[in-house]
C-alpha cells in the first residue's frame, strides 16, 4: 500500500541567532543578530533551490530528459511595475551532463563536464551564482547568500550493483535480505521526474499572492494526464505568500511512498555545507554556527501524518569531519557526517531506554552549565528525551570506560585512519591521548583500568598505558 508520509506547513524557518558565547552564562556586548540571509523568510524576493541525490548521495543517471537534479527559482519583484523577474531561466534549470556551463561561470571545471555526479556539484554551484545576495555586514567574512534548499532522497539500494560503500569500505554486490534494503531491481535508485511552476503573482479575489511549486514523481512510466493513482510515488513543494505583508513565506511539502520506493525523503534546510553530498554551497547561512551560541526559531504544523512509520525529523543539524579530525573533502570513504535531529514519530517507540543504553546518547546536559547527566543515571538521564543514538557508520568502534561509581567518565575511539584517541567524556570532552603509532588499521580495542589494548590488520596486538 502506498504510504502518505507527510503534509507540512512550513512558516517562519530556521531563523537563527548567534550570541558568541554561552547563551546563559556570558554576555555578548552587542545585541544577538541573524546568521540567515534572509531571516523569518520574510523577503518577497524569494532565492529556492531543489536537489536531488540517491541512496549513496550521488547522482547514477539522470532521469529522462529531466536533465542534472537541480534546479532553482530565484527571482525579484520590480518595485514599481510589481512584475516577477527570474534570475535562472528554464534551459539553466534543464542542463545535464556533457553540456557547458555559460561562459560566465567561473567555477566551471570541464573535467567534470561527462560524470554525472560531479556535474551535478558544478550546476548547484552555477545556479548557486545566478542566485547570489551580496550585503555589506562587516560582522561576516563574506556577506553574501544564496538559496533555501529542497532535497529529494531515494531510499532504494541496489546493493547487486555494488554502488555504496558500506563502513568507509567500497563493497561489491550481496543479497538484498542482507541488511533489508528496499530495491524493485534494476534502476531502482533512479531520479525522479521533476516539474516547475515558476513563482508568479497571481490575484485571488482582491488579494494579490506569489506563489510556485516544485512537482513530481519517482515512477518514471507514469502518465500524470491519466491522474495519480494510489501506488504511485508523488512529491510537492509549493510556497506562497501574501504580496506587500511582511510575513514569512508558507510552504506546503506532501510527500508519497509506493510499493516501489517505499523510503523517500522530502527536506527543506537552510544550508549543505560539504560532507558526503561534495557540496560546499553558502545556501541561506552566512557564517558558520558553532554549539551552544545560537538559537533556531522555527514554527511547523503538521496536518497530516502517514502512520507508524512516518517520521518528521525536525529540527536537524549536522556537521561533517574525518576520523582523524580534519575537514572534510566530500569523499564518502573517509567522510563522517554527524548528525542531530528531532524526530516527530508519536506512533513509533523510542530505541533509547533505560534497558538499552545503547540506543542512548552517553550523556545529557542541561542549559546553564549544569554537570552531565549520564545514560547510566536511571533516576535523572531523560529517556524520553532521545529516539535513537549511534556512532559514525565508518568507524570501527566506540568503546566506554566506566570510571568510580559507575559513571562514564573516559571514552576510547579507534578508526581505519591509524589513530587512537582518548578523551574524557565530561562537559569539555577534552582529549588527553593520541596514539598515531599503527602502520594498519585498527580493528579492535579492549579496555582495563589502566591500560588500552588493541589488535590490528597486520595480526599484532599493542598495549598502551591509559593516561588519567
Amino acid at each position: 500500500m502506498a504510504m502518505v508520509l507527510a503534509i507540512l506547513s512550513f512558516l517562519s524557518i530556521f531563523s537563527f541567532t548567534v550570541s558568541f558565547g554561552q547563551l546563559d552564562d556570558y554576555e555578548w556586548p552587542g545585541p544577538e543578530y541573524s546568521v540567515v540571509g534572509d531571516p523569518g523568510m520574510r523577503n518577497s524576493n524569494l532565492r529556492l533551490a531543489i536537489d536531488s541525490w540517491n541512496y549513496c548521495n550521488k547522482v547514477g543517471h539522470e532521469a529522462p530528459k529531466m536533465g542534472s537534479p537541480a534546479a532553482a527559482d530565484c527571482f525579484d519583484v520590480h518595485p514599481k511595475t510589481f512584475s516577477v523577474h527570474h534570475r535562472v531561466t528554464e534551459a539553466d534549470n534543464r542542463l545535464s551532463v556533457g553540456k557547458p556551463f555559460p561562459s560566465s561561470f567561473r567555477g566551471q571545471d570541464l573535467s567534470h563536464l561527462n560524470d554525472p555526479d560531479l556535474y551535478a556539484v558544478q550546476k548547484e554551484l552555477y545556479l548557486g551564482s545566478k542566485c547570489e545576495v551580496h550585503g555589506n555586514d562587516l560582522r561576516f567574512i563574506s556577506d553574501y547568500y544564496q538559496f533555501w534548499m529542497i532535497t529529494l532522497r531515494n531510499g532504494n539500494l541496489d546493493t547487486h550493483a555494488g554502488l555504496c560503500p558500506s563502513k568507509g569500505r567500497k563493497v561489491g554486490p550481496f543479497e538484498h535480505s542482507e541488511d533489508g534494503f528496499s530495491c524493485f531491481g534494476k534502476g531502482c535508485m533512479n531520479q525522479p521526474l521533476m516539474f516547475h511552476n515558476y513563482t508568479s503573482l497571481q490575484t485571488v479575489g482582491k488579494e494579490n499572492f506569489l506563489r510556485g511549486s516544485f512537482f513530481g514523481t519517482y515512477d518514471l512510466d507514469v502518465d500524470f494526464g491519466k491522474g495519480v493513482t494510489r501506488n504511485i510515488s508523488y512529491y510537492s513543494v509549493s510556497w506562497e505568500k501574501k504580496f506587500g505583508e511582511d510575513k514569512s513565506w508558507v510552504f506546503h511539502h506532501f510527500l508519497r511512498t509506493s510499493d516501489k520506493y517505499p523510503s523517500l525523503k522530502l527536506i527543506l534546510k537552510s544550508d549543505t555545507a560539504g560532507g558526503k553530498f561534495g557540496y560546499g554551497t553558502r545556501g541561506m547561512t552566512k557564517d558558520l554556527t558553532i554549539s551552544p551560541d545560537f538559537e533556531v526559531i522555527f514554527t511547523l504544523n503538521v496536518l497530516k501524518g502517514g502512520g507508524a512509520n512516518s517520521q518528521f525529523n525536525l529540527l536537524e543539524m549536522r556537521s561533517c569531519w574525518r576520523n582523524d579530525g580534519l575537514r572534510c573533502e566530500g569523499n564518502s570513504r573517509i567522510d563522517v557526517n554527524r548528525y542531530f535531529r528531532m524526530i516527530l514519530s508519536p506512533n513509533t517507540t523510542a530505541l533509547c531506554s533505560p534497558t538499552n543504553l545503547k540506543a542512548c546518547p552517553p550523556y545529557h546536559i542541561t542549559r546553564g552549565g549544569s554537570p552531565p547527566i549520564y545514560r547510566n543515571d536511571t533516576a535523572n538521564f531523560p529517556y524520553e528525551a532521545y529516539h535513537s543514538y549511534c556512532a559514525p557508520s565508518n568507524s570501527i568502534h566506540n568503546y566506554m570506560l566506566s570510571g568510580r561509581d559507575d559513571v562514564l567518565k573516559h571514552e576510547v575511539f579507534a578508526s581505519r585512519s591509524k589513530n587512537l584517541f582518548h578523551w574524557k567524556a565530561i562537559l569539555d570532552n577534552s582529549i588527553i591521548q593520541i596514539i598515531d603509532t599503527f602502520s594498519e588499521s585498527i580493528m579492535s580495542i579492549y579496555l582495563t583500568k589502566c591500560e588500552i589494548l588493541s589488535g590490528n590488520v597486520d595480526g599484532t596486538v599493542k598495549k598502551f598505558d591509559m593516561y588519567w
